[in-house]
């Protein structure tokens, strides 16, 4: 078994939208390297259910992520328990579109307002408590619809190209603040949801990939970890994606026509 290094260790870490999926192993990822985290999340029931099993450093906030006093909240919480903010990952977000020609104005609206006005509201809340700590590091989750344009996404794309605008923008702002901002942009990867969808694991079931294979949570978890860590102490406004080549170009066979 490969040892997990302990990038984090001693880091208290707010992950959004991290009672299941990603989120989860977000917040799991930053338990085992040493650190302490506070899981926010809307589903109280199974983001509780992930505290307990990740143990004693870890608290759970409830959070939506569109309401500013519950983001208040959730800091406050990581403070009084933990002492400090030093990380946090804006993971919150739905998925959910159509053909623009079919989109609801309504719907749009929705998909910006928790995807991208849900991460302006988290870099915002924490900007104090970090400047107190002489630092921090900030990830936000955008994905590989924000490096690319991808059909059926008008509001989940067009909010995950806000996300990675908006995170330069941050970069560029608190930079002096020793606040570092950083975008993740996660390709297709196997999760609970993300199953409903018909995917698989293993090489060779996602040809759309040069490496031919959807991602496992872990291994957005591990590009996460080291955005988080000292190890990336001078990287800030970057994008990583971590989608196995789909956004590098299109696989070798489908430009030979095989």
């Amino acid at each position: 078994m490969t040892e997990i290094p302990q990038q984090v260790a001693g880091k208290v870490v707010i992950v959004s939208g991290a009672s299941r999926g990603l989120g989860a192993a977000f917040a799991a990822r930053i338990i085992d390297e040493g650190g302490s985290v506070v899981v926010a999340d809307v589903l109280d029931d199974e983001g509780r259910a992930t505290v307990d099993k990740l143990g004693e450093r870890a608290r759970y906030a409830h959070l939506d992520v569109t309401d500013r006093q519950q983001w208040q909240d959730a800091v406050d919480l990581t403070v009084s328990e933990f002492g400090r903010v030093d990380g946090l990952v804006n993971n919150a977000g739905i998925s959910a579109g159509q053909y623009i020609e079919h989109e609801t104005a309504e719907n749009f609206r929705r998909v910006l307002d928790i995807n991208l006005t849900g991460v302006f509201n988290g870099i915002q809340t924490v900007i104090a408590p970090m400047r107190a700590a002489g630092g921090g590091s900030i990830v936000n989750i955008s994905s590989a619809a924000g490096l690319m344009g991808l059909a059926l996404t008008a509001g989940y794309g067009a909010s995950k190209w806000g996300v990675r605008g908006l995170t330069k923008i941050a970069a560029v702002e608190l930079g002096t603040d020793k606040i570092r901002v950083n975008s993740v942009h996660p390709g297709m990867t196997y999760t609970p949801m993300t199953a409903d969808l018909g995917i698989q694991q293993g090489d060779g079931n996602y040809p759309n990939t040069p490496m031919a294979r959807v991602g496992v949570p872990e291994e957005i978890a591990g590009a996460v970890s080291f955005l988080l860590s000292d190890a990336a102490a001078y990287v800030t406004g970057a994008e990583l994606a971590v989608d196995g080549g789909w956004t590098a170009g299109p696989t070798v066979k489908y430009v030979m026509g095989q």
